[in-house]
């Protein structure tokens, strides 16, 4: 038992397992045995949490995140948050302060060099979120009337690891997906920044519009793998408390989207693909204007709207048909610049492609949009299976001198991997394609370069001879 005055070893009780997502993250209690074990050996060595050579290393490359596999010793504050932790190396050099996740793979995510108490910290929240937020206003203010939302909040990307928060048109919705945030005093902090940084009379931010609602919506996963709190369903903040408001219609390049923050996938929709909505369409504007195209995985019709603007007929296929149920509403919105055919068709897309191309089907742009099939490093060898078959069927139905767009959202596969894939599939389709253009998420998802896990999405244009 330790003294009164040594410092006090985290004692984590065992808790339910996590489930784990395609055997990726060990169960909570596994992770937090193997903490206390690793702690018990060096216990009283330094009040927070020490780690090893090799992930200190990488925090002094850059990095921010430490995995469970790389702590060695932990002992939680006396006062303050026990999951706002200095951090430390094997020799007990402080290396800055790190919100800890017991229950997670990533154990720590560093969020300064420095030594930080709790008060030092929501400031720092505040102002990180408001630099954020300005970073993004020259993004809309030049697009008035063509695009009203975007990401405000990029986690790691703005050094807010665990922190995202999308805004749709009037509606900002945010997102804490580490055990670090999950607390009011971080929810309220992260509201009044926004409210303070967007909702003003005056300045360059009011060019990026009013929020009338602020909601909480989390992520199933992400909730269930750091042992989240349950967001309250009502929303943080209303502008009018009595009269609530969740959904509303949002514009991207023009064209206008429904939105509701109780239903669909991540925060509602894909703001990360919106410059590569405009730039597929701007592609079969000049390699097949006018011709027939196909939008497989396309959740609210993303793609396929800004496809319809200069085909004549497009076909957008999805798993989930509440999603096209969505997109059909988009569709309708659109109308008076939408003169296509377009057809929603609810299927699996590994069997509708197997189908089509076997039934000799033809297109003459070609979407591939497809979910995260790599969710962890174990699962890209058959991720990339996944991509070459899906890859390898659309490249059979591709007219000559037509386009291919498909994408990737899966961090763990680079570009390499995703490049050689398609490359393959060409082989086997015997179709030659020439790369037109590499893109990746849209500027308001930024890279780090020393954080390659936020360069996730990538997406090749290519032209199919």
């Amino acid at each position: 038992m330790a003294k009164p005055s040594e410092p006090r070893p985290n004692k984590l009780r065992p808790g339910k397992p996590v489930a784990a997502a395609q055997g990726e993250i060990p169960a909570a209690s596994r992770i937090e045995a193997q903490l206390n074990s690793k702690f018990e050996s060096k216990a009283g060595s330094l009040p927070g949490v020490q780690i090893s050579r090799r992930a200190a290393d990488r925090l002094r490359a850059g990095h921010v995140w430490v995995y469970a596999s790389d702590v060695e010793a932990v002992t939680l504050p006396e006062t303050g948050s026990p999951l706002l932790v200095p951090v430390a190396d094997s020799r007990g050099l402080l290396l800055g302060t790190g919100l800890y996740s017991p229950s997670s793979q990533i154990a720590l995510r560093m969020v300064s060099r420095d030594a930080l108490d709790e008060s030092a910290w929501l400031l720092l929240i505040a102002d990180r979120l408001r630099k954020a937020i300005e970073r993004r206003i020259g993004m809309l203010s030049p697009l008035a009337g063509k695009s009203d939302s975007c990401r405000l909040c990029f986690s790691e990307a703005d050094e807010l690891p665990g922190l995202v928060i999308d805004k749709y048109r009037d509606i900002a919705v945010l997102q804490l997906l580490t055990k670090g945030l999950d607390r009011a005093a971080v929810r309220e902090t992260v509201v009044r920044a926004l409210r303070d940084t967007l909702n003003t009379k005056s300045g360059a931010a009011k060019k990026a519009g009013w929020v009338v609602t602020i909601v909480e919506r989390p992520d199933p996963r992400m909730r269930e793998l750091e042992g989240l709190s349950a967001a309250s369903p009502e929303p943080l903040w209303m502008a009018d408390p009595t009269a609530s408001k969740t959904s509303t219609q949002f514009h991207l390049n023009g064209l206008e989207f429904h939105f509701d923050a109780n239903s669909g996938q991540k925060t509602g929709a894909f703001l990360d693909q919106s410059s590569n909505y405009a730039a597929a369409q701007d592609w079969a504007s000049l390699l097949t204007p006018g011709g027939r195209a196909l939008d497989v995985c396309t959740y609210q019709g993303g793609f396929a709207l800004h496809l319809a603007r200069v085909c004549r007929r497009v076909t957008g296929i999805d798993a989930s048909r509440s999603s096209l149920e969505v997109a059909e509403r988009n569709l309708e919105a659109n109308r008076n610049q939408i003169g296509a055919e377009v057809d929603w068709v609810e299927a699996d897309a590994f069997q509708i492609l197997r189908d089509w191309s076997d039934a000799g089907e033809r297109f003459d742009a070609i979407v591939l949009d497809p979910p995260a099939f790599a969710k962890s490093k174990r699962a890209v060898e058959g991720a990339l299976r996944g991509y070459k078959e899906l890859n390898l069927r659309a490249l059979r139905m591709v007219s000559p001198g037509g386009l291919l767009v498909t994408c990737s959202c899966s961090h763990h596969l680079s570009w390499a991997d995703l490049e050689a894939t398609v490359a393959s599939a060409a082989a086997d389709a015997q179709r030659r394609v020439r790369l037109r253009e590499r893109r990746g998420a849209a500027p308001d998802h930024p890279v780090v370069l020393n954080l390659p896990e936020t360069e996730y999405l990538k997406c090749l244009v290519l032209e199919v001879e």
